[in-house]
């Protein structure tokens, strides 16, 4: 199973994508897409739009996991994340993928096993689990970790599903 991972920003839109193979999580790549402060909202909205959806094209997920919003500096800034998460969802939605969300507690939960990790935990793991040279771009580091969140939580939500 590939997975998208994302963490949504007006300026910055993190992504990472892995594979989950039997066991094993392998990094396929990462980024960033970066929006002008200058430009109209509307017009920085269609970046990210755009954007992921040349990354959906060009990778293929079978999956996309984005990270929800849960506070922010002051009300317009909530609102400018939530419609960048917006235009993230809807590429995902537009290409066909199933998109599920994580809070960052869930995230850090998954990734490293407790739901109140410091950010520089998270992203040490997300190195460690994916064996990667470095540490990720901030952003594309959390997208990965919502990526691995969900490649582990995808596993759990088919077990409990068989169940009932």
């Amino acid at each position: 199973m590939r997975v998208l991972g994302i963490d949504p920003g007006s300026r910055i839109t993190g992504y990472g994508i892995i594979e989950k193979v039997g066991n094993r999580l392998v990094h396929v790549d990462n980024g960033a897409i970066h929006t002008d402060n200058h430009k109209e909202f509307a017009l920085r909205l269609h970046r990210i739009f755009e954007g992921l959806c040349e990354v959906i094209a060009e990778y293929r997920p079978d999956a996309m996991a984005v990270e929800q919003v849960f506070l922010a500096h002051n009300a317009q800034s909530a609102l400018k994340l939530g419609q960048a998460r917006g235009a993230a969802i809807v590429a995902g939605v537009n290409a066909g993928l199933p998109v599920s969300e994580y809070t960052a507690m869930q995230v850090k939960q998954a990734v490293v096993g407790y739901g109140h990790a410091r950010k520089e935990q998270v992203q040490q793991m997300v190195k460690s689990l994916l064996n990667l040279p470095e540490i990720a771009q901030a952003d594309a580091s959390d997208a990965l970790a919502v990526a691995v969140c969900h490649a582990n939580s995808a596993g759990m939500k088919n077990i409990l599903r068989s169940i009932r």
